[in-house]
């Protein structure tokens, strides 16, 4: 058995873990990072998935929303972040004639002729336009507090709109939507960022839905969802090369078992094991980038299955030989640009999350496709020319639809997606998808449990569990450090520096951000 002393160890070298390690080593503090895997990165890495081909693929996290401008600059990240020409096509039927919704990134006359093509007239774009320039104020109130000790509620409350603070933060978003616009389709596309990685009614009186959607919209005040150049890997390689060059010690394939506080002020104590022998460490701090959940076990505490978070997401990831041509006409490289929505009108979505509820596998199922091929073509590598990536991230699809016949459900989830893709395509997803080496489909889901199984995320959510307000609310305790930057737990030594932080969830870096600000405050 080996010992060591540092002043921070982090367990999980995930891109907040890597953060956290990159601050703290630029202060000189002497930093060991503790990884289960054989590599860094956790969700936010790049895999050759399919034998034979050279693409590497964003295998979970797909797009980068919130990453804050000042971590790139602070930490002199070799990182390029890519607009997406596109924001979003969502294909649909009216009349019996294939057409669609076209919202363009920077958007123009071509956005107002769609939504006056699908609805008649210009109302329907006049209110879009009237609620994002009321979040877009929202936005900007929020985005500049996501690096500083937490802001009260009443701070970003007084400089926001009444209107959308109501609609946003006191009420079901679903509210506001059916209030707001008119027609079904629009009121999907608006709600769908609610609903990404949560599984709720768009009229959940908890409102888990409605911080799900302020936490899409609020990144650097603008919440464009960007690629990152190379794939995610390129996030973590960053990063990683960030915290070794300020001196960090990254170790991985290390298993903790065991986080022990000591609450009267001494060193924490961390047990890991190689896989050949056990090790201990101390340190002032330890910076917990897991699960809440799973830092409970961590501390001692048993498991609590009623408290465990439940994922509600298939991702596939498919390899094309062209994009497929639409029914609705739209060239495939503006539609699949950007998000393409899939079965995510209002009512779409109401419908699938209540068969969801009733534990069957939502059909149709809602979803969104992304095309980062497009926007970066280098993670392609040496392939023939036309070949493009394809991203499907399904929405309303539980943990518990496929607890008991994984392996089954997610082949039937599979073919639900594919199915919706399929109906409104001129070409089919089988004409077009490559095979590997070995002549299978290249196409790769991963359900929930496979999330919890490859990154040890409890219940396969990807937020770590539900996500809170990013500020203080009322008569919350702002006393230490800690509590002031929203990485607290019940002892003083350990902090949270994950999703499961306050301002936690997404590739956004916060996490660990906010939990080493905390620890050099607290020096």
């Amino acid at each position: 058995m080996t010992r060591g002393k540092y002043d921070a160890v982090i367990v999980g070298g995930g891109h907040n873990g890597l953060t956290a390690a990159a601050y703290l080593a630029r202060a000189g503090l002497r930093v060991l990072v503790l990884e289960r895997l054989d590599h860094v990165g956790g969700a936010a890495v790049s895999a050759q998935a399919f034998p034979g081909l050279p693409t590497r693929l964003s295998r979970y996290s797909y797009l980068v929303s919130l990453l804050p401008e000042e971590i790139v600059a602070d930490l002199g990240l070799d990182l390029a972040l890519a607009s997406r020409q596109t924001a979003s096509y969502s294909p649909t039927v009216r009349g019996g004639r294939a057409t669609g919704l076209l919202v363009e990134r920077a958007e123009g006359e071509a956005t107002r002729a769609s939504f006056r093509d699908l609805t008649g007239s210009d109302d329907e774009y006049d209110a879009w336009r009237a609620f994002y320039d009321g979040l877009g104020g929202l936005a900007q109130a929020v985005a500049p507090t996501l690096t500083r000790p937490l802001a009260t509620d009443a701070a970003i409350r007084a400089q926001v709109d009444p209107e959308i603070w109501r609609d946003v933060v006191e009420q079901p978003i679903g509210s506001a939507i059916t209030r707001r616009f008119h027609d079904d389709l629009v009121r999907g596309v608006v709600g769908t960022d609610a609903l990404i990685g949560t599984f709720a009614s768009l009229h959940d009186r908890s409102l888990i839905q409605n911080r799900c959607f302020l936490y899409h919209l609020i990144g650097n005040g603008t919440g464009e969802w960007r690629v990152p150049v190379g794939g995610m890997g390129a996030v973590t390689d960053a990063l990683a090369q960030a915290a070794t060059e300020a001196g960090a010690e990254i170790v991985t394939g290390a298993g903790v078992s065991a986080i022990r506080p000591d609450d009267a002020g001494g060193p924490v104590e961390v047990r890991w094991h190689d896989g050949t022998s056990e090790h201990v460490v101390e340190a002032s701090y330890v910076l917990a980038n897991v699960a809440p959940w799973v830092l409970r076990i961590l501390l001692g505490g048993g498991e609590d299955p009623p408290t465990k978070p439940e994922g509600a997401q298939l991702k596939v990831n498919l390899l094309l030989s062209r994009l497929p041509r639409l029914r609705s006409g739209i060239d495939p490289e503006v539609a699949f640009a950007g998000t393409l929505h899939l079965s995510e009108s209002a009512a779409d979505l109401e419908v699938a999350w209540a068969a969801a509820q009733r534990g069957e596998l939502p059909d149709p199922m809602p979803g969104e496709v992304y095309c980062h091929s497009l926007t970066d073509p280098s993670i392609l590598g040496d392939v023939p020319a036309g070949t493009h990536t394809l991203t499907y991230f399904g929405l309303h699809t539980p943990a518990r639809l496929f607890a008991r016949d994984p392996d089954g459900m997610r082949a039937e989830a599979l073919r639900r997606a594919i199915a919706s893709l399929d109906a409104v395509l001129e070409d089919p997803i089988d004409e077009v998808v490559l095979r590997d080496a070995d002549g299978r489909p290249c196409i790769e889901a991963k359900i929930p449990q496979d999330i919890e199984a490859d990154l040890a995320m409890p219940g396969g959510h990807i937020f770590h569990g539900d996500l809170d307000w990013p500020w203080a609310p009322a008569h919350a305790r702002l006393d230490t450090p800690a509590e002031r930057w929203g990485v607290q737990t019940d002892h003083p030594g350990v902090l949270l520096c994950g999703s499961g932080a306050r301002r936690g969830g997404a590739v956004s870096g916060l996490g660990g951000h906010n939990a080493a600000q905390a620890v050099l405050e607290s020096r």
